[in-house]
């Protein structure tokens, strides 16, 4: 199964670096955001329990989910594309485990995104972030989950998607409210009660907490703390709960026909 696996994963990669426009502008909407808005908000940021962090460095594991986000949800963008050139089908009908096309599909997105984080993260000296190796791991392990969680909930919205501009609406009215209330942006400890609240069950919250708190604690302290564990459970659970539905979507059988009949027909 790892072979097709592999070839999915490796064609992804090569269609990303092969469009250097869409390398650069990834890339380059997320420092925007992360440069305007840090030296904008740095002189007001003032949170109770975090002295002495600017708004730049607050800001930056937030910046880091918004690439992840957006790398791994307008990857599976191709899976529409794949759809509309007939290529889609033709994986569909090989003698290939159904499988094993989610995870080809899904690596691929991943591999791009979390590419693209690792440029992001040659930052982390200038804003006198430093990690040990095991936080680091720490931190590489918190990366994969929220890809994987981003990347498979992609693959479910873009499976049904006629076209990439219904793609563009779902994101902007579902996908970006789950970052903006994760804590990206603001601490959660200065919004309402009942954003709180929204902010507590929404699992992209926890797997911000993955990504941030490797930056400030050691790897043996961080691991004994219930906040990370809850965090680890909560984002680890949404992850394989989407990758679960994932496959279960490409497998299921509607009006009697299998999907890729379904889907070679039209």
């Amino acid at each position: 199964m790892m072979r097709p696996v592999w070839s999915m994963i490796q064609r992804e990669l090569i269609r990303f670096f092969r469009q250097p426009h869409r390398v650069v502008g990834s890339v380059a909407q997320p420092l925007i955001f992360w440069l305007f808005l840090g030296s904008g908000f740095s002189a007001s940021f003032r949170a109770p329990g975090l002295h002495g962090i600017s708004y730049l460095e607050y800001f930056f594991p937030g910046i880091i989910l918004m690439l992840l986000l957006f790398s791994g949800i307008f990857s599976t963008i191709t899976l529409i594309e794949d759809r509309a050139q007939g290529l889609l089908q033709g994986i569909l009908v090989a003698p290939i485990s159904r499988m094993a096309i989610v995870l080809g599909k899904v690596g691929g997105a991943m591999a791009v995104a979390l590419s693209q984080v690792l440029l992001l993260l040659a930052a982390t000296p200038f804003l006198g972030l430093h990690l040990g190796w095991e936080e680091g791991v720490l931190l590489l392990l918190g990366l994969l989950i929220a890809t994987l969680g981003f990347t498979a909930l992609g693959f479910l919205i873009a499976w049904h998607m006629e076209s990439t501009a219904g793609f563009h609406a779902v994101m902007s009215v579902f996908l970006m409210p789950l970052w903006m209330l994760s804590g990206a942006l603001f601490p959660m400890d200065q919004t309402p009660g009942w954003l709180q609240w929204l902010m507590q069950i929404n699992p992209v919250t926890h797997a911000l907490h993955l990504i941030r708190l490797p930056f400030y604690h050691q790897a043996g302290t961080l691991l004994g703390q219930a906040e990370y564990q809850t965090a680890l459970l909560v984002a680890t659970l949404w992850a394989v709960g989407c990758l679960g539905l994932a496959l279960w979507q490409v497998n299921r059988v509607e009006c009697g026909l299998p999907i890729e009949a379904e889907t070679a027909a039209d």
